[in-house]
């Protein structure tokens, strides 16, 4: 099974604040905040795509999963 990141560290990875990370991925930014609190869980598959787009977008490189 890989190793996934959480979302905080995808962020920081970004170079992103909370504010410009929430409306990149169009996501409120109280969700987020909330997620990187640990006031709500961030459903594993989001955290993928978003590591996804991220990389694929050329935002941060490839993380090795191993």
């Amino acid at each position: 099974m890989k190793n996934t990141m959480n979302i905080k560290q995808l962020r920081t990875l970004s170079g992103m604040t909370q504010r410009q990370f929430s409306k990149y991925f169009g996501i409120p930014w109280r969700t987020l905040e909330d997620w990187e609190t640990g006031k709500s869980e961030c459903k594993t598959y989001i955290i993928s795509l978003i590591e996804y787009k991220l990389e694929n977008e050329g935002v941060i490189g490839k993380i090795d999963k191993k």
